[in-house]
């Protein structure tokens, strides 16, 4: 087995902005994988300032895996467990090399799973996203969002004054009821927690799905405390990043229990350690839903199959998967949103 790094950098059409910064670039590392007669693709993609793998030797540990990968022949999944966007791309990569079953395609397959999804027979519903940005700016995504036919929207909030964003809000409902639009806040940890739980109450009259992670990570028994008090149905995020023992997962949501989990396999585990957490929320009756971190067009169709994998063919709660339309210069891919779905068009 054999390995290549390629790095890339994307480009944002327009700055994507969140309550951490805004971001007008993206840098993630392709593996590619060759057996002699196959190959295999696979993205790297960790997030500055939030992966726990992200890091100025990023490339050297990555290059170690790689060299570890080769020699062993398998994925060594314990120790990875430090390093959630390495073993996501390293998974990508061997799943892409295994699905070429005759030797005779020497290009990597982007056919990753046999669902439904992957063979371009169904969508997968995702929510329009709208990024943070001055009042104005907002506003107008967010009518771009309604009129290319979401009916689930994310709003990205903290970073301009939080009237102008309950404002936002109002706007929404005053044109489309909760069963016309569903509508889900991310908060990315923006409210102190002095704060938090009368800002929820004000945002409960509008019928609000959900909102992520409206306090910082690492305060579980503030956190407890919101999810039991709040009238809004509490998402962790950023308070699953780093929290890799499958012990430990069980011990964090029974002690802060959420409504939903929300999971990014470059942040969360890879694939493995999603299908960990999954496992651990439903046993304590927690929903998830899984949605991508920015990355290119590779990373976002294995996030895509991997969800019509573990949720099935059926997928009715929508996933957040609309980023592959966010960059001037993404690798080509068979991804195509319709409407508010998500199809694969690859043959």
């Amino acid at each position: 087995m054999k390995y290549l790094i390629e790095e890339r950098v994307l480009h944002f059409k327009q700055p994507a902005g969140t309550s951490r910064g805004v971001y007008t670039e993206r840098k993630s590392w392709l593996i590619h994988l060759s057996d002699g007669e196959r190959q295999g693709v696979g993205e790297c993609a960790p997030l500055p300032d939030l992966s726990c793998d992200a890091g100025p030797d990023y490339a050297i540990l990555l290059r170690k895996v790689c060299e570890d990968f080769c020699t062993k022949k398998e994925i060594d999944y314990e120790a990875l467990r430090p390093y959630p966007s390495m073993l996501f791309g390293l998974e990508t990569a061997l799943l892409s090399l295994r699905s070429n079953l005759s030797p005779l395609t020497s290009h990597p397959s982007h056919l990753l799973f046999d669902t439904a999804f992957s063979r371009g027979e169904v969508g997968i519903p995702i929510n329009g996203l709208v990024w943070m940005g001055n009042y104005e700016e907002m506003l107008q995504r967010m009518e771009q969002k309604l009129e290319q036919g979401f009916r689930c929207v994310k709003l990205k909030i903290g970073a301009i004054d939080f009237d102008q964003e309950l404002d936002l809000v109002k706007r929404i409902r005053e044109r489309f009821s909760f069963h016309e639009v569903e509508l889900r806040l991310d908060a990315n940890g923006a409210f102190p927690y002095e704060e938090a739980l009368y800002k929820l109450e004000l945002l409960s009259q509008y019928a609000i799905h959900s909102i992520e992670q409206p306090i910082k990570a690492g305060q579980w028994a503030y956190m407890a405390e919101l999810c039991r008090e709040s009238p809004l149905p509490i998402a962790l995020d950023e308070e699953l990043i780093g929290v890799n023992d499958p012990e430990m997962k069980h011990h964090m949501l029974n002690v802060i229990k959420p409504r939903y989990i929300i999971l990014k396999p470059s942040l969360h585990g890879g694939m493995q350690g999603c299908r960990e957490w999954i496992s651990v929320a439903k046993e304590q009756g927690i929903g998830s839903w899984i949605t991508s971190a920015l990355e290119s067009n590779i990373g976002l169709n294995a996030i895509a199959q991997f969800a019509s994998e573990v949720y099935g063919d059926n997928i009715r709660m929508p996933q957040g998967l609309g980023t592959g339309q966010l960059f001037t210069d993404n690798i080509e891919m068979g991804l195509e949103i319709r409407g508010d779905k998500l199809w694969r068009i690859e043959s």
